[in-house]
């Protein structure tokens, strides 16, 4: 067994044997980690969201399509990126799905030259996707230590109140003020303002670049 790590993982979601056999045999001969599935039902029933992943959906299956397996993900916020398998008689239903949020598709029968660099898009977009989700969620969990008081107290740092405006607007005092302030800086893992209103607003922070 080689001791070369694979390149990434692949799901691929075809309810015709012959293409997953050939797409799998393909992709692991490069080095990827192919995990293959009948159905859109049964991917979902394995399908882990906590995995750097890319995935191929045929547009057309019996149960829930290509389409609908690609809506199901958006409701869940998943960042997994999507690439569809189309017949020539689906190319409609493909760009729906690019419409929708898909990156590309691939056109059956299709060639190692055509699969290979969607692939490696797909990864490489999955490797970014996949980054921000982690530190969204890691975000989520450091404000959800804060108690109600300090997320009240932060709440109007992140709106530039000063303290003395703070204590005025909770009627607390500013010494208390001052103890929530340095609460919310430990538990936010912050060393300045800067730090903390980039964990306060994420994606929303102001940059600091001129």
């Amino acid at each position: 067994m080689s001791l070369i790590p694979p390149k990434g993982v692949v799901y691929v979601v075809d309810d015709d044997d012959a293409v997953r056999d050939s797409v799998q045999w393909l992709l692991e001969g490069k080095g990827y980690r192919a995990r293959c599935f009948e159905s859109a039902e049964a991917f979902l029933k394995r399908y882990d969201p906590r995995e750097v992943a890319c995935l191929l959906a045929d547009v057309r299956m019996d149960g829930m399509s290509g389409l609908e397996l690609q809506d199901k993900l958006a409701e869940s916020h998943s960042p997994l990126p999507v690439a569809i398998i189309t017949g020539h008689a689906d190319i409609a239903l493909a760009v729906d799905a690019m419409k929708k949020g898909a990156l590309d598709f691939v056109q059956k029968p299709f060639s190692e030259e055509q699969l290979l660099p969607l692939v490696e898009r797909l990864l490489e977009q999955a490797r970014a996707s996949f980054a921000q989700h982690a530190l969204a969620a890691n975000r989520e969990a450091m404000l959800a230590r804060l108690t109600g008081r300090e997320a009240q107290v932060l709440e109007r740092i992140v709106a530039g109140r000063l303290n003395k405006q703070i204590a005025d607007d909770l009627g607390i005092s500013i010494k208390t003020v001052e103890a929530h302030r340095a609460n919310i800086m430990e538990k936010l893992h912050a060393n300045t303002v800067a730090d903390l209103l980039k964990v306060a607003l994420g994606a929303d922070a102001p940059s600091q670049e001129r």
